[in-house]
């Protein structure tokens, strides 16, 4: 019960005031820096497989230009990597089967750094050329992703979902083009 008085006691005093207020702002800065909830809270998209507009009435299949499995760096990842041609010229990167954790500011990265299992791979995607082409839409599910017109598939060779925030790759694949 003195412990409790002293507390109480200290906490009225200009010192134990302040201590207070700091340890609460650090407290709200914390949680928004690290957003722990997220590792509970799982968003699933579910995109359709993107089509192309027809005159036809005819849903033309887009033709597979690269594909690559997702391979687990900070984070535990599966899925698989498309990259689609639609016939009026448009690309498309489609995730599926993804699941990752979720984290805070997670994007989608097209980049020029090779895949490297385990922590030497963790933080080499934003070294050297890439291109983010969004924030991730969910961490379960299928997803489609525009690419830029420009996008050079012979420069940009893999894939990662990267935790801005952080600079670390939660999982990442090297794309190999079709045959």
């Amino acid at each position: 019960m003195r412990a409790v008085t002293a507390l109480v006691a200290f906490l009225r005093k200009p010192l134990g005031i302040v201590l207070s207020g700091l340890a609460v702002v650090l407290l709200a800065v914390g949680l928004y820096w690290f957003q722990p909830w997220k590792l509970w809270v799982d968003e699933t998209v579910h995109d359709a497989l993107p089509t192309a507009a027809s005159t036809t009435g005819a849903r033309p299949i887009p033709s597979v230009l690269a594909t690559g499995e997702l391979i687990s760096h900070e984070h535990t990842t599966k899925g698989s990597v498309r990259i689609l041609q639609l016939p009026d010229g448009t690309r498309t990167l489609r995730l599926e089967g993804l699941d990752t954790s979720n984290g805070p500011d997670l994007r989608v990265l097209v980049t020029d750094a090779p895949v490297k299992k385990g922590t030497a791979g963790w933080r080499v995607f934003d070294d050297g050329k890439h291109v983010s082409l969004g924030k991730l839409k969910g961490n379960k599910g299928d997803q489609n992703y525009a690419l830029p017109a420009d996008l050079d598939l012979g420069t940009y060779t893999s894939v990662s979902i990267w935790c801005d925030r952080f600079d670390v790759s939660f999982g990442a694949a090297e794309l190999k083009r079709a045959a």
